[in-house]
């Protein structure tokens, strides 16, 4: 097994997906750790595979009681690479989906290795990472800046991120001693690259952060990290650059096929698209969409919250009427980052002494059980779930238990075929879309199929 990977949230793991799966890999995304006999049964001409989590939402102690028996059962399968994928903006904190936490709990599990690498860059997403600080494009012609300086995760409501230095970011989350690869050092010619990675090692960090300019580093990134799985299986941290990383020292050492599968996705005649995202990315696009005939459905916070609303029944109503005669619906909770239901909702989950993380899970499990019910009532066959906090719960609801790509869309955001243990939800294609994912156009490039 060339590779397995737990993703701290569900649009990440297709993210992941995605990249090995263009590579030239066959890989699966379960639901949970498959069981090694049915894997072996089943499964074992797969390259790898991969495993959708929510822990991005999970606090420390919640971590060491639902994480690490997670990546404990992913160490047994004795993959080459056993990579925990977080979003390539970072975004986390000491209390919340912490990255530091996640590399304590790996650095006890793996001890054979030399220190734990991490790859936040991924230039195909626009997330770079140059002397330790990353930096993100804005969408549309806003450039790229320094992540504390993204108008909206460095005001995110749960995980902003107010550093931009990783290092300092992480040192709040760890006490692990934290190591750089810089640049400059990743511009060397591979002969002095080598002699300057030894140098680092023999400093004995127990972190190397990796920077991420251009597809060249990750190609030697994937050599480094190759290198070190070699003396024994190797837990990696970081975005999707990990696999493309991987992917690029592959195919430059003739290690995968060199003929790529031709991956298609045929049109629908409509799509639903459900979004508990506050992104702008995500606002741009569905204010795109209404004003060229998609029809947008609010679930206000009342619906979140109250489980007897007689209006939610009205709501799912007008949705199912609209896409039996061919609309396109979305169903959404916020519009941006400046709604106001955020601040409602915040409001009400502190009035009820709950956590702010508590909202994903709210959220995410209203929306996927509406949507699983207008999935039954009018045989839609192609659905967009929006929002990395909300997406895993959302498609939780649907019974499913794994998925497998069927054709890229825009980078981070394939198509996928869902497998579920309910006959009549198997088969559903569906995109698990981040907040900062694709053009504003996105959600009709899903209906049409077309990248």
């Amino acid at each position: 097994m060339r590779i397995c990977y737990y993703g701290d949230d569900f649009t990440g793991s297709t993210d992941v997906l995605e990249a090995l799966t263009t590579g030239g890999l066959r890989i699966i995304l379960f639901m949970e750790v498959p069981d090694p006999a049915m894997w072996h049964k089943k499964f074992a001409h797969y390259d790898g595979f991969g495993v959708a989590g929510v822990s991005r939402t999970l606090g420390p102690e919640e971590m060491d009681r639902k994480l690490r028996p997670q990546l404990q059962a992913l160490r047994e399968f004795k993959a080459d690479i056993t990579h925990y994928k977080v979003c390539s903006t970072f975004d986390s904190s000491p209390i919340t989906g912490s990255i530091g936490k996640v590399i304590d709990i790996g650095s006890e599990l793996f001890q054979e290795q030399r220190y734990t690498p991490v790859v936040a860059g991924c230039p195909l997403l626009k997330r770079y990472t140059v002397f330790g600080n990353h930096f993100t494009a804005m969408g549309g012609d806003g450039g790229t800046v320094r992540l504390d300086r993204h108008p909206n995760m460095s005001k995110h409501p749960i995980t902003p991120m107010n550093e931009a230095d990783l290092r300092v970011h992480l040192a709040k989350q760890t006490n692990k001693s934290i190591g750089l690869v810089n640049v400059l050092d990743l511009d060397l010619n591979p002969l002095l690259l080598q002699q300057r990675y030894k140098q680092l090692i023999e400093s004995k960090p127990d972190i190397l952060l990796f920077d991420v300019l251009t597809p060249n580093h990750l190609t030697q990134i994937g050599s480094l990290l190759m290198q070190e799985s070699d003396a024994s299986p190797l837990f990696v941290v970081g975005s999707s650059g990990v696999e493309y990383a991987l992917v690029s020292y592959w195919q430059q050492n003739g290690l995968l096929p060199t003929e790529l599968p031709n991956m298609k996705a045929e049109a629908v005649d409509r799509i639903l698209v459900v979004s508990g995202s506050c992104s702008p990315v995500t606002q741009a696009q569905i204010e795109w969409s209404l004003a060229h005939g998609y029809a947008g459905i609010r679930v206000s916070e009342e619906f979140l919250f109250d489980e007897e609303i007689k209006g939610i029944s009205a709501l799912l109503e007008q949705a199912e009427k609209l896409l039996r005669v061919g609309k396109n619906v979305i169903l959404y909770t916020a519009l941006g980052p400046n709604d106001m239901s955020i601040g409602h909702v915040q409001q009400r989950l502190k009035d009820e002494e709950r956590e702010t993380a508590a909202s994903g899970l709210m959220i995410g499990e209203r929306l996927g059980e509406m949507t699983k019910q207008l999935i039954l009532k009018t045989g839609l066959k192609r659905v967009v779930f929006a929002g990395g906090d909300t997406s895993g719960f959302a498609i939780s609801k649907l019974d499913s238990y794994a998925l497998e790509m069927i054709a890229p869309i825009v980078p981070g955001g394939p198509l996928c075929r869902m497998f579920s243990k309910d006959e009549r939800l198997d088969g559903l294609e569906i995109v698990l879309k981040g907040g900062q994912v694709g053009p504003s156009h996105f959600f009709e490039q899903v209906r049409t199929g077309r990248a």
